[in-house]
């Protein structure tokens, strides 16, 4: 009887657990306002151990605590997403972002948004948040946006796109992890606001991805997986990709 009970709660807790690391772990205090490191990438260094006589860093998932005697009112400010964003590149759009780096006060609160801008036949190319669901709020301006499902279980059924047109006041979703994007398809500048459930939600723009990375895909790979000449996967990987925030 007490086997039983152990192993139910051994599943019980592996159950919780794995749900409660589907997005960003709750907090165990009020707040944890993010210690300022800008050579972190995000991640802070702990300490340093020694291993088989080799120095290694030990970093932490997000940022460590700045003492609460010394938290103020402004690490839970962020100014500036009133500034109008310059989108004259080649992809006509500017996203301002408001992750744990920007706003120390967002650490282990697992909330962040992005202010998205896009002029006429401005783009947010196709892109994936790993770490979070999105919603967005379309400001001002005419938008076509859209994500597209996972593969489905039968292997002859293509991809599903969900794709709408949203205007002013429009509120839609993207299921974290899925490809997603949005397009001006209006004759004025678009503004809409994200915000997602994971204080660095991170961002993996498909295509500047595989033909932008450093080292290189090995092109004949992407040739085989886009079923296009060589030649042009050659093309894109020489191009010089944009980045919009």
């Amino acid at each position: 009887m007490l086997a039983t009970r152990i192993v139910l709660f051994l599943v019980t807790l592996a159950v919780v657990s794995s749900v409660s690391y589907a997005v960003d772990p709750d907090p165990l205090q009020d707040f944890c306002v993010g210690f300022d490191d800008s050579k972190s990438a995000g991640n802070s260094v702990c300490c340093l151990i020694s291993l088989n006589h080799h120095d290694i860093a030990v970093f932490v998932n997000g940022k460590f605590c700045k003492n609460s005697e010394h938290v103020t009112p402004e690490d839970f400010v962020y100014s500036g997403l009133d500034i109008v964003g310059n989108t004259s590149n080649p992809l006509g759009s500017k996203l301002t972002l408001v992750f744990q780096n920007q706003l120390r006060g967002l650490n282990h609160q697992g909330v962040s948004t992005v202010k998205i801008e896009l002029a006429p036949k401005g783009l947010n190319p196709p892109h994936a948040h790993p770490r979070a669901s999105e919603i967005i709020f379309v400001y001002k301006g005419t938008m076509y946006v859209g994500f597209i499902a996972s593969n489905p279980s039968n292997p002859n059924l293509p991809n599903k796109l969900y794709a709408n047109i949203l205007y002013s006041g429009d509120v839609y979703m993207f299921p974290r992890g899925t490809i997603h994007f949005q397009y001006n398809v209006g004759k004025t500048k678009a503004v809409a606001y994200a915000s997602f459930n994971s204080q660095n939600p991170g961002v993996v723009t498909i295509v500047s991805s595989l033909f932008g990375s450093e080292p290189p895909v090995d092109p004949e790979l992407l040739a085989k997986a886009f079923q296009v000449d060589l030649k042009n996967v050659k093309y894109l990987q020489s191009l010089t990709w944009t980045r919009n925030n």
